[in-house]
């Protein structure tokens, strides 16, 4: 059994299959679900959990009730796997969430906190974007970074700046079980024969979490299947993969971001899916 007992505050699509992955790998895990429903899922799935809506996070005694709940567990280590809601309430409270759980982290002394952030940090310019392209202070006061990478870059900073070591990853567009790309092809009013399909499997995103857990210190990376292609080549392929139609709605030639993953690579991750086209 391994000593470092890992805490998951928002065990869905991603955190659910993670919680698994690192059970089977011999880690003690407390996952968090925000519904009673949703913990008696996890429970359903052997894992030990705790009913937690970090709206419910008004003020320190509020993080301190929060606190002495997970005394007990001997958390070492906080991922956070929790969406910022830009569709209900257009991430308003994400980054003070993301403030008040490193204050948590801190009077709990664990050893690291991990934040799976979006590659929504970076502007739709068409650059290769590496991670240190994307930086509260440098986004501050530019029209090309939108309201939704700045909520993504002050959450990252309150990671950055708990004096805990940390690990940022910076993950493109997940797909996988249930969450098939041609679902998501339907609803893009317009999609770019000029822009890359920045995307990764789920299975990558659960490997590359575990393996910055292990090896990254004080760090953000990105995760993004290495090799791309157009938006509308890789929704093409998706709605064939899935037996459906391959119309899309307004095909645009508007260029857009490429994602670079070499930082991943160059530490020594290996992505099980080298291109997009692979992971359909």
């Amino acid at each position: 059994m391994n000593g470092n007992h890992i805490l998951i505050v928002g065990a869905g699509w991603l955190g659910l299959p993670l919680s698994k992955a690192l059970i089977s790998r011999g880690y003690p895990v407390t996952a968090t679900r925000t519904s009673q429903q949703g913990c008696e899922a996890l429970a359903e799935n052997g894992i030990d959990n705790l009913c937690l809506d970090l709206n419910t996070l008004r003020d320190e005694s509020d993080e301190l009730a929060l606190t002495n709940q997970l005394v007990n567990k001997q958390i070492t280590t906080i991922i956070g796997c929790f969406p910022p809601g830009f569709r209900q309430g257009g991430g308003a409270r994400y980054a003070s969430q993301w403030n008040q759980l490193c204050q948590v982290a801190k009077r709990l002394e664990v050893d690291k906190i991990m934040m799976i952030s979006s590659t929504t940090v970076y502007p739709e310019t068409a650059e290769l974007m590496t991670e240190d392209m994307a930086r509260l202070p440098i986004a501050r006061g530019r029209e090309d970074f939108t309201a939704k990478s700045i909520i993504m870059l002050t959450a990252e900073e309150h990671v950055r700046n708990s004096t805990l070591d940390y690990a940022i990853l910076r993950c493109s567009g997940l797909f996988g079980p249930q969450r098939h790309p041609s679902r998501f092809a339907s609803k893009l009013k317009s999609v770019s024969d000029q822009a890359s399909a920045n995307m990764l499997h789920l299975d990558d995103a659960i490997h590359a979490i575990i393996f910055s857990l292990e090896n990254i210190h004080s760090g953000v990376v990105n995760a993004t299947t290495p090799t791309t292609c157009d938006k509308v080549t890789f929704y093409r392929a998706a709605l064939r993969s899935a037996g459906l139609d391959t119309s899309l709605n307004l095909v645009n030639s508007e260029p857009g971001k490429t994602i670079s993953s070499e930082k991943l690579q160059r530490l020594g991750y290996h992505f099980k899916y080298q291109h997009v086209l692979d992971a359909l």
